[in-house]
């Protein structure tokens, strides 16, 4: 089956991240393995024949099979993000198209070099999935996450994130909240800057192959940085999305 036919997927599990993520699993009757960082479209009709649909970065690692998970954040007035939100449960079905994209992507192999990923917000989700592939991997390859939210509310796959890194030293994760900060933090509280990014740069290794996401003025601000910082553009890969983007 081609990745561009549309399937009937089955909402098997949903499963909240924070007040406004949810991850949906779904049950494909035709998987095809993706690669981290790909994405499925979510199709929606109407009974009056209207449609509406919404591209979803895949949050699951492509080890696992038969099923895909899709984190979707709420996004005010949005029409595919409200309906899953409030109209969808277990058992339910999803017309979805996929895997789709080749550029934003990672294979995680035994000679994988230094990998530095930056996100905002929702924009860690195709991230995940590019760091679940590597623990399933097994490999140990120097990688950084930098991620930007606004409050410890915000922190999409935080639990896991931290047990990720506080079990394999080779990971690195940064966080930066930009409103307000757990008690006691003494970690960032800013906005993604040259500095900031200059020491994940020297965390994650020389050369890294770099991985940004999230909204337009993040991806932009960070991809210019590590470029003024040497990163050759060829390393430097982005994917961003407004507000009415997912």
């Amino acid at each position: 089956m081609s990745a561009l036919q549309w399937q009937l997927a089955t909402v098997t599990a949903l499963r909240p991240e924070t007040p406004r993520v949810k991850t949906f699993v779904l049950h494909l009757p035709y998987w095809t393995p993706h690669r981290a960082g790909q994405h499925y479209t979510v199709r929606l009709t109407a009974p009056d024949g209207y449609q509406a649909q919404r591209s979803y970065s895949v949050a699951s690692p492509p080890e696992q099979t038969s099923q895909i998970e899709l984190t979707v954040e709420l996004i005010e007035e949005g029409e595919v993000s409200g309906y899953l939100f409030e109209g969808v449960t277990v058992g339910d079905q999803l017309e979805v198209r996929g895997p789709i994209g080749g550029y934003f992507v990672w294979e995680a192999t035994p000679l994988a070099g230094p990998l530095l990923l930056v996100a905002g917000g929702s924009g860690v989700v195709p991230l995940m999935a590019m760091l679940r592939h590597r623990h399933r991997s097994g490999i140990h390859n120097a990688t950084v996450l930098l991620y930007s939210v606004r409050t410890p509310d915000d922190v999409i796959f935080y639990e896991e994130l931290a047990r990720m890194a506080a079990a394999d030293a080779t990971f690195t994760l940064l966080l930066t909240y930009t409103r307000h900060s757990p008690a006691n933090w003494s970690g960032y509280q800013r906005r993604i800057d040259a500095a900031m990014l200059a020491e994940a740069v020297k965390l994650a290794g020389s050369s890294p192959q770099c991985f940004i996401c999230g909204p337009t003025s993040l991806v932009e601000t960070a991809a210019s940085s590590l470029q003024a910082q040497g990163i050759p553009p060829v390393s430097i890969r982005t994917e961003r999305f407004g507000p009415s983007g997912t």
